[in-house]
């Protein structure tokens, strides 16, 4: 199915007589643990309104993303919140789309100054499991069902329905970005000095600690500042007075390959093993580290949000799984297995178990959006959706 337009989305739904993957640009990999029916967002594509005076966008969930890019980029905007690009990552094809970039709430280094993804969102249309086409937000400023719709549809994954418009917050592009750089420090070492630099009023953009092999033989600490000249000028002095002493400091497209490859996780791509996502406090990122190495379970990390979301390389393994999120849950956090082989993410959920009344919300909120259970089913499930890894098929 790829319907051209709101109307033909509602009618694949009202007609849809069993589950359906939703599927924006194929660049991530798709958890398939029933026979499904594809439904693709590429056919709801164009910029239907661009105020670069109001730094206002609204497309259709189809849109590719680059095309949005290009077109922010021609008026000095951007989508602050630096999406990823996910495909050498996950080794995919296809092209990266505004609603999935929305409904997987994808956002990169720079959430630790600006925000999120959906802190960006000023609304969606989108239509849900029953074919009700539903709209929140931007001109609809509150919706009579008490939900905010446009909030809880970032991270939805497209269990609660498909988007086919989003309206976004854009910002205008910096002329001058710099990176502080250290390297050799360990993993404790360098999430105390991003958190240091993150804890000074110098409007950090960017931390990030890469293993050593990562991106060259050492280490590397990161922290970015982006801003005008004289700003970008008097900020980096303060810092390399203060917090980042001692570091080495680049700018212009040397700086943007770094945070490229943090946010994209190109260190990883192309490695054998599961990639994990993981989200716990910052300063409990060495803890974790700790833990899987006493395991005999650690491999190369990427510590971004100054620790506070770390990208794991870790064994496809059922000791692997298990350590991994009983550690996490212990610290308060979740990790979500991102890359996998087909075998072990039949028998690994993608997402952390939830707490039993955070799972009791999440099931009535899919029970009123998609009361027929059609939309990607499984792919929030708590257990295993195929043999547990380990177990015999």
């Amino acid at each position: 199915m790829r319907p051209e337009s709101e109307s033909q989305l509602v009618e694949a739904l009202r007609d849809a007589g069993g589950p359906v993957e939703v599927r924006g640009g194929g660049t991530r990999l798709a958890w398939r643990p029933v026979a499904s029916d594809v439904l693709e967002t590429g056919g709801l594509s164009g910029v239907r309104l661009y105020e670069p005076g109001a730094q206002t966008l609204v497309a259709g969930a189809g849109t590719p993303l680059a095309e949005i890019e290009a077109l922010l980029a021609e008026k000095g905007q951007r989508l602050a919140f630096e999406p990823m690009e996910a495909r050498a990552l996950m080794g995919t094809s296809g092209t990266a789309t505004l609603g999935g970039v929305i409904a997987a709430n994808v956002s990169g280094p720079r959430r630790v100054q600006a925000g999120a993804a959906r802190d960006f969102l000023l609304g969606v249309r989108f239509v849900d499991g029953a074919g009700r086409l539903v709209s929140n937000g931007g001109r609809v400023m509150k919706n009579v069902t008490g939900y905010d719709l446009v909030k809880m549809m970032a991270g939805s994954w497209g269990t609660l329905g498909v988007l086919s418009e989003v309206s976004l917050k854009v910002l205008a592009k910096p002329p001058v970005e710099c990176t502080l750089i250290l390297r050799g420090l360990d993993g404790a070492a360098g999430v105390a000095r991003l958190c240091a630099a993150m804890g000074t009023p110098y409007d950090v953009t960017g931390t990030a600690h890469l293993d050593a092999g990562l991106a060259g033989e050492d280490s590397l600490t990161l922290v970015r500042i982006e801003g005008l000249p004289g700003s970008v000028a008097h900020r980096r002095r303060a810092l390399l007075e203060g917090a980042c002493a001692g570091c080495d400091s680049v700018e212009g497209e040397e700086s943007a390959a770094l945070w490229r490859a943090v946010r994209d996780v190109t260190p990883f791509a192309g490695r054998t093993g599961a990639v994990w996502q993981v989200s716990v406090k910052p300063t409990d990122a060495p803890r974790l580290l700790t833990a899987l190495e006493a395991a005999n379970l650690r491999g190369p990390a990427i510590c971004d949000w100054s620790g506070g979301r770390l990208w794991l390389l870790l064994e496809e393994s059922a000791a692997a799984a298990v350590a991994l999120r009983t550690e996490v849950a212990a610290l308060g956090g979740h990790a979500t297995l991102m890359r996998a082989s087909e075998d072990y993410r039949a028998g690994v959920p993608m997402f952390q178990p939830q707490a039993p009344g955070v799972a009791r919300l999440a099931e009535r909120l899919r029970a009123t959006f998609d009361p027929r259970g059609l939309l990607n089913p499984g792919l929030m499930a708590q257990t295993p959706v195929g043999p547990s890894v380990g177990e015999p098929a």
